[in-house]
Formats: C-alpha cells, sequence, structure tokens
C-alpha cells in the first residue's frame, strides 16, 4: 500500500479519499466486523514509506468526531462525513504536537455518538473493535519493532484503555515498547491499575512504559457533574510541572497552548504562543484545576460543546500543547538511552 505523512493541510485531503467501507453497524449487531486497515483509505495519518523520519512512531485516536440528535448509543460508519470534517480537526489540535517527536500513525475508527446511555460499554464495542484492528495492523505491517507512544483523547483515550488492558496485556514483548500512553481525557484508576499490574502510571517527567493522564476543570464545578469522568475518580500528574503533588503551578512555567480565536465569523485555532493556564491536581476528586482559563476563548467553545459550565474537556491537551511535545520528547530520550545500555 502506499503511505503518506499527514499534516495539517493535508487531513481534510487525506478524509476526502475515503471510500465507503465498513456500514454503520449498531452495539447490538451480531459478529461485527473490524474495518479493513489494508487500505490506505481508512488511515487519517500515515508517515511516507519506506523510510520513516523517526526511530519512534506515534499511534493516536482521535475523540469523538461525529454527532446524532439520537439519544440512544449510535455507532457511526468508516466513512461518516461529520467525522471526516472533524477528525482531522482533532488531530491538528492535538497530534501535531507530537509531529516532532515520531512517527504518526493514526486511524479512523467507527464511533459511539454522545449518547449517555451505557457509553462505557458500548465504546469496548466496535469502537475498540476498530482501533484494536489498525493497532495491530500498524504493528504487523508499519513498526519493524520501533518504540511507540500511545496517544488518545476522550473516546480515544477511553478506546486506549482498552487496547492496554486488552491487545498490550495478550502482547507483553510489543508492550515492552511502548515509551508511554497519553491516556487524556478520560479516567485511569487505582483500581484498573491493580487489574492490569503490567501497567503503571506516571511518576515524573521521564520514566517510560507509564501511562500519563488527566481530565482539567476550572474551579468550582461541583464533585460528580462532569459527563466526562463516568463517575470514577482517576490517578492525574500535572502536565506542566510533571509531579503528582498538589502545589499550583502557574502558567508562566508552562511553554505554550493551542487555542481557538474568532476570525470574521469562524473559530480558527493555532499556537499562541504562551501558556493560558495554570494547573493544580485534586487528587480527591481526580481531576486537574485550571484557573486562569480565559473565559472569552472558552464560551467560543462551550456554546458548540455542550459540556457544563467549567468542564474543559476540549481543551485537556490544548491547554499544555507544547509541553505534551517536550514531555514525549524526554521520554523518548530516557527510553533510547536504556535501550542503547542493554545492547
Amino acid at each position: 500500500m502506499t503511505a503518506r505523512r499527514a499534516t495539517p493541510a493535508s487531513l481534510v485531503l487525506v478524509a476526502l479519499l475515503v471510500i465507503p467501507g465498513v456500514l454503520a453497524c449498531g452495539p447490538g449487531s451480531s459478529s461485527p466486523q473490524a474495518t479493513d486497515y489494508s487500505l490506505a483509505a481508512h488511515w487519517l495519518a500515515l508517515p511516507i514509506a519506506p523510510a520513516p523520519t523517526y526511530p519512534v512512531d506515534v499511534f493516536y485516536l482521535y475523540p469523538t468526531a461525529w454527532t446524532s440528535t439520537d439519544s440512544n448509543p449510535q455507532i457511526c460508519a468508516i466513512d461518516e462525513p461529520t467525522m471526516l470534517v472533524q477528525a482531522p480537526q482533532a488531530y491538528a489540535r492535538q497530534a501535531t504536537a507530537f509531529e516532532t517527536v515520531g512517527n504518526v500513525y493514526a486511524p479512523f475508527y467507527r464511533q459511539d455518538n454522545l449518547s449517555s446511555v451505557d457509553r462505557w460499554n458500548v465504546i469496548a464495542g466496535i469502537p475498540t473493535l476498530d482501533a484494536t484492528a489498525a493497532f495491530d495492523f500498524y504493528i504487523q505491517n508499519f513498526n519493524e519493532g520501533r518504540p511507540f507512544i500511545l496517544v488518545g483523547h476522550s473516546q480515544g483515550a477511553t478506546v486506549l484503555t482498552n487496547i492496554l488492558s486488552g491487545y498490550l496485556r495478550q502482547n507483553p514483548a510489543v508492550l515492552a515498547r511502548m515509551v508511554a500512553a497519553y491516556v487524556i481525557g478520560s479516567p485511569i484508576t487505582a483500581q484498573f491499575l491493580a487489574q492490569n499490574p503490567q501497567l503503571k502510571f506516571a511518576t515524573g517527567a521521564d520514566d517510560v512504559g507509564v501511562i500519563v493522564s488527566w481530565n482539567t476543570e476550572g474551579p468550582g464545578v461541583v464533585p460528580g457533574t462532569s459527563p466526562v469522568l463516568y463517575g470514577m475518580v482517576g490517578l492525574v500528574i500535572n502536565p506542566i510541572s510533571w509531579t503528582r503533588t498538589a502545589e499550583q503551578v502557574p502558567a508562566s512555567q508552562g511553554l505554550g497552548s493551542f487555542m481557538p480565536s474568532l476570525v470574521g465569523k469562524s473559530v480558527v485555532w493555532g499556537p499562541v504562543g504562551q501558556q493560558v493556564c495554570d494547573a493544580r491536581i485534586d487528587a480527591v476528586n481526580g481531576v486537574l484545576i485550571c484557573t486562569t482559563a480565559p473565559q472569552d476563548l472558552m464560551d467560543l467553545v462551550d456554546k458548540a460543546s455542550g459540556f457544563p459550565k467549567g468542564v474543559y474537556h476540549t481543551f485537556d491537551i490544548p491547554f499544555f500543547y507544547a509541553n505534551l511535545g517536550q514531555n514525549a520528547a524526554v521520554r523518548v530520550q530516557r527510553y533510547l538511552g536504556h535501550e542503547l545500555a542493554a545492547r
């Protein structure tokens, strides 16, 4: 198959090249089949063949990128038009943070809608089936034994937890090549880690083979009211200081955010050259608290997001965009150093 490296400018073109493949398949369907990832059209981003640029790969799963008005769970088709538009937009404000660190592989995958009905279990069905098939195809055909980073946000992060506890538990030799898993916008609980002793949560800026996670809120959100936490209390690491202590780290210590601005009547995202958000861990409620978020920018997105006031879910990655890229580079350097020392 012909591979390509998708850039923010080319992502929409890649999306438009997707051809009708696997049709929508509901949660109750018998023996659903995974999407065929031998087709380049079922990939949002593939690096240029034959020689990848970096010695490390990044496997990225985008958040929910389509909407439906049905309050019941639904699964979109692999060629769902709104997903083909919104997935590249999510890539541009999230996955591009890692483009200077590794070769980014990002599949399209069939997704659950925003229904709150049994959503965790619905995502464990067809979305996880597709993403696992894509990851296995990547490992078997593209990876060539390189270390890799996992990145997912929201629904993509929930799917990653299933890959971590499923495919990677069953394939320890593959897990050993994982530099880190950035599972952002979906809780990683102590119970989950206890049930998966092969996994560990990050404790600092440069430990490897670890999970990195947080969910961002403003101050004053009533505990238990955030729809993105599923009522769970997750572990949190501070993405500015890369510590797990409770001190409030000012925005001045951050490296830069990727934020929306109003251009005419359109909302345009891009790097702002400064860090707009401070960060403090609330370990009791399992969230990352930001007190300096610019409310005018929040309002631009909140009108469309539907999240309660103070639930900064859309900004989990953009708030800390430059910190994420820099931290991934640190963890890669540490991993590759260990790898060389072992030879």
